[in-house]
């Protein structure tokens, strides 16, 4: 367990950054904000003694120029309060970017950021990302897997401009690299990577789009399928959800159809429920999960980790709806009917007690205080 300094904390992979550390239980990483960077003394005051500085804030979309002279800032900011410091930090780890050194201003500004942090003598990692995707990605900035999806959750047709070959890693990967985890859990910070063109791209979420539309479940056959679903999921999310699912009777009685999957594994389950008791109260990083009541009724309570905003779905057996859990939200099920209730439960993978992705936290308690936001 480290103790973290970081900038850019508010931005996509400072906060995908902050889930993991909310997940493995360490300690809030200490926030350095822009303002804060203006102040050497502050910073010195905030790295005293930290284990690990993450250096993510940086200037992505801008004039050229500005571009080039926000990034150099930044890290010569950095650089200074790190000298302030009275108890040096244990390192300093640069979200750099494969792009560093290659002749546009973005990259040699970038190169020149990496000088500068690693003229401070400090122990110095400089990462060199490639593009990142994930959940909640904002579209038009941070990739774009993230406009494809949301153009596509909106109903839209992905416009592909020009070609290229994109290599593509998961931001929970970039977040285990960047805190320095083995492989395990649902990360892996080798960082392996997706090679795909721009178009194959636009393609292959158009197909996740057109399954998902009706509930079924696109194929799913390496994780890579499965953490862009779970990024799509996350611009459906929740104006998608409850989705109705058809029933069909006769003089036997009905039938339901509540998971039809085109391909990878998976797991199906029921539960019993009293009247008034919860389950769930955590969140995964990486699983699917599907809930549908089939007989009483409920309300399933959702909340992004580190957001104070609750989501609230009354659902019943009477008129069953599937609602599939986002990752990286904290969710929670309870029985609020005077009857038993009866929930059928699916999850893209077997479950696995020595690697559950299930991180315990209740979507309504002090625990649910916002996650720090910085640039």
């Amino acid at each position: 367990m480290l103790t973290l300094a970081v900038t850019g904390a508010g931005g996509f992979l400072g906060w995908h950054v902050r889930v993991l550390l909310r997940a493995l239980g360490w300690p809030e990483p200490t926030v350095i904000t822009r303002a804060d960077l203006a102040d050497a003394a502050l910073v010195g005051a905030k790295v005293a003694g930290v284990d690990r500085v993450l250096h993510l804030a940086g200037v992505n979309r801008a004039q050229p120029a500005e571009v080039a002279a926000g990034n150099v800032r930044l890290a010569a900011q950095l650089a200074e309060g790190l000298r302030y410091a009275p108890v040096p930090p244990g390192s300093v780890v640069f979200a750099n970017s494969v792009q560093a050194g290659n002749g546009t201003p973005y990259g040699d500004a970038k190169a020149t950021a990496a000088g500068i942090l690693a003229d401070t003598g400090l122990p110095f990692d400089d990462l060199l990302l490639p593009n990142l995707y994930g959940e909640h990605g904002r579209p038009y900035y941070n990739s774009a897997v993230a406009t494809f999806c949301r153009v596509l959750a909106e109903g839209g047709v992905p416009e592909v401009h020009a070609d290229r070959e994109l290599s593509l890693v998961h931001v929970t990967d970039a977040a285990a690299r960047l805190v320095g985890l083995p492989a395990g859990g649902s990360w892996d910070p080798a960082m392996p990577a997706l090679r795909t063109g721009v178009r194959e791209l636009a393609h292959r979420l158009t197909q996740v789009a057109a399954t998902y539309r009706t509930g079924e479940i696109p194929p799913l056959v390496d994780r890579h399928d499965v953490r862009l679903f779970n990024t799509y999921r996350s611009h459906c999310f929740p104006a998608h959800y409850p989705l109705a699912l058809p029933r069909r009777a006769d003089a036997r009685g009905e039938l339901v159809e509540t998971v039809k999957v085109h391909g990878g594994g998976g797991q199906t389950f029921c539960s019993t429920t009293h009247p008034r008791i919860t389950r769930g109260e955590h969140f995964h990083l990486a699983k699917v999960e599907r809930f549908v009541v089939l007989r009483g009724s409920a309300e399933i309570s959702l909340r992004r980790v580190g957001d104070t905003e609750v989501l609230r779905f009354p659902v019943s057996g009477a008129e069953p709806t599937l609602v599939d859990m986002p990752t990286m939200w904290v969710h929670k099920l309870v029985n609020t009917g005077s009857e038993e209730l009866v929930t059928m439960f699916w999850t893209n993978e077997l479950f696995d007690p020595d690697r559950p992705d299930t991180w315990p936290e209740p979507v309504e308690a002090a625990r649910a205080a916002p996650l720090a936001v910085g640039a």
